[in-house]
């Protein structure tokens, strides 16, 4: 297992936030992994992709955003949120010179990731992996959350579970093609927003994971293939 070095990461406006590299020797590339929005970097969905990605040969850095560094309950607004996304794909670029880097998240993370990279592309980053990309609230379908996509020309990998209760499928199948061939959507058949499976299945959550992380990685090294 690779040990997370800790980081500390200075943000335009707001306080500084903690951080965490994993970074195996001669990483291939590094994912700058933001987490959802109520649970922060060292939850263990969290670490444990880290550590899948490691063990894979691809560093992450996980960071706080100001709010969770706080301890409170209330996301940021998107102008904070999105100069802690540019201030972690900074320190990437610091700490892994010369590595290729790959920014998004869990769900809010994803997000606010994805609405950074719109609104003014981030150096460096080749692409942008979502870990349940949340379109929609729970019970409130509509693609409005995804507009901003359309302004994002770096690559997308959607990893989305098919009982995912954040993002309709009949919403985001079509979401994805209008994206063409920027976007790529990978489906896990009976997982919810955190990647659950029910018992019934006969899996088990570590299993998935294994797969989301195998899918991600894969993505990630197409991406390089491409240069």
């Amino acid at each position: 297992m690779t040990a997370a070095k800790p980081l500390t990461l200075a943000i335009d406006a707001a306080s500084p936030v903690s951080g965490l590299l994993s970074a195996p020797e001669g990483a291939r590339a590094c994912y700058v992994f933001a987490h959802g929005a109520g649970a922060g970097m060292a939850h263990p969905f969290m670490a444990a992709v880290a550590q899948g990605l490691a063990a894979r040969g691809i560093a992450t850095l996980r960071y706080q955003f100001p709010y969770m560094e706080r301890g409170s309950k209330r996301p940021d607004t998107p102008r904070v949120a999105h100069a802690a996304v540019r201030a972690a794909v900074a320190e990437a670029a610091v700490q892994l010179p010369g590595v290729p880097l790959f920014a998004g998240g869990k769900s809010f993370g994803g997000r606010m990731t994805s609405q950074a990279q719109a609104e003014s592309p981030m150096p460096g980053v080749r692409g942008l992996p979502f870990l349940g990309f949340p379109l929609h609230p729970a019970g409130k379908p509509s693609d409005d959350r995804a507009v901003h996509l359309a302004d994002v020309v770096v690559p997308m990998l959607f990893l989305q579970g098919t009982r995912d209760e954040l993002a309709d499928l009949a919403l985001l199948k079509p979401l994805v093609k209008r994206l063409g061939s920027r976007a790529t959507l990978q489906l896990f058949d009976d997982a919810d927003h955190s990647f659950h499976v029910p018992a019934r299945t006969g899996r088990k959550d570590a299993q998935v994971l294994e797969d989301v992380i195998d899918a991600m990685a894969k993505w990630i090294d197409a991406q390089l293939s491409r240069g």
